[in-house]
């Protein structure tokens, strides 16, 4: 499935805002001080339309907004815990909640979610952002786990007039979807596999290690399912439930703290709304940060997120 060239997402997705700036004048793009090599050119051609911020995230969200109350598109771009985190106040205030008084199109795109910054450590690890973002009514939460998924949203981002957040990792991805003539971006998910009796369920680059691991485990007769949640707020949940309930036993895969209200949360509300009986699983950090050294797998592996950790229960639930 992983076969197309590995492309860096936050320039996919720039390049497309930069195609869409040359025609739409009511686009917007700031940037606290983070830069790209796809953005450079962006910058050189619309310097009334680009903003450098600074190292200044809770500006950013507040030139954002206030160009978004004069009916401009926005597009505010930073690392993903710093944007979140050190801009939570700004976000509440300026996005989430005067939507609701007020139409305004703004779109925080994070870079860096995860462990995407993974040598960096804990500073600058995300393993916050899908449950703090989403307690914030009216905040849309967009998670692509490949480049075409992503190419998918540029036209939602700038039809839907509300605040987005758009999680990305920061590293490579090959593309998962060679074929996106079924993809249908409002329904939330994408199944990517039809599996058997265990379906996992993952989001951004968690996707990719959970067809990993449906590949080595179809080597041994087991058929895992699949399903790649995309849209974490809003979720669609009868339709999610729909391919939910065809299997014994639901494993969420997270690059997030688990029991905090991340992806877990969000199935697990999907089983319990139903009365659901399935079988549920979930795999992602505990309770404490990743202060040892070392790549992303190597984390994965300490905290017990390893491939070999997950074909292991998958295995014993057969």
């Amino acid at each position: 499935m992983l076969t197309k060239e590995p492309r860096v997402l936050r320039d996919i997705f720039i390049e497309k805002i930069h195609k869409k700036m040359e025609t739409d004048e009511s686009i917007f793009f700031l940037s606290a001080d983070f830069g790209s090599p796809a953005l450079d050119s962006l910058r050189d051609e619309f310097k009334n339309r680009f903003i450098n911020v600074g190292i200044a995230e809770q500006n950013l969200i507040n030139i954002a907004a206030g160009l978004a109350l004069e009916g401009f598109t926005v597009y505010a771009y930073a690392i993903a815990p710093f944007l979140t985190m050190r801009a939570y106040e700004q976000i509440k205030m300026n996005l989430s909640l005067l939507s609701h008084i007020r139409e305004i199109n703004v779109n925080l795109i994070g870079v860096g979610v995860g462990l995407s910054y993974d040598v960096t450590g804990p500073t600058h690890h995300c393993l916050e952002d899908i449950s703090i973002m989403r307690v914030f009514p009216n905040m849309v939460i967009y998670s692509p786990s490949d480049y075409s998924s992503l190419g998918q949203f540029i036209d939602y981002s700038i039809k839907v007039k509300k605040p987005k957040y758009i999680r990305l990792d920061g590293k490579p991805l090959s593309a998962i979807y060679n074929d996106i003539s079924n993809f249908n971006l409002e329904s939330g998910f994408y199944e990517l596999i039809t599996g058997n009796k265990v379906c996992l369920v993952a989001t951004g680059f968690m996707t990719h290690k959970a067809m990993r691991v449906a590949e080595g485990l179809k080597k041994e007769g087991i058929r895992v399912g699949v399903i790649d949640l995309f849209f974490l707020n809003p979720v669609n949940k009868g339709l999610l439930y729909d391919s939910l309930k065809r299997y014994k036993h639901i494993i969420t895969m997270e690059e997030a703290f688990v029991y905090r209200g991340g992806l877990d949360a969000i199935v697990s509300d999907v089983l319990r709304d139903n009365n659901s009986h399935i079988g549920f699983t979930r795999f992602g950090f505990t309770d404490k940060y990743c202060f040892d050294v070392g790549d992303r797998d190597y984390l994965h592996s300490r905290n017990g997120l390893g491939d070999e950790d997950i074909i292991k229960s998958i295995r014993k639930i057969q």
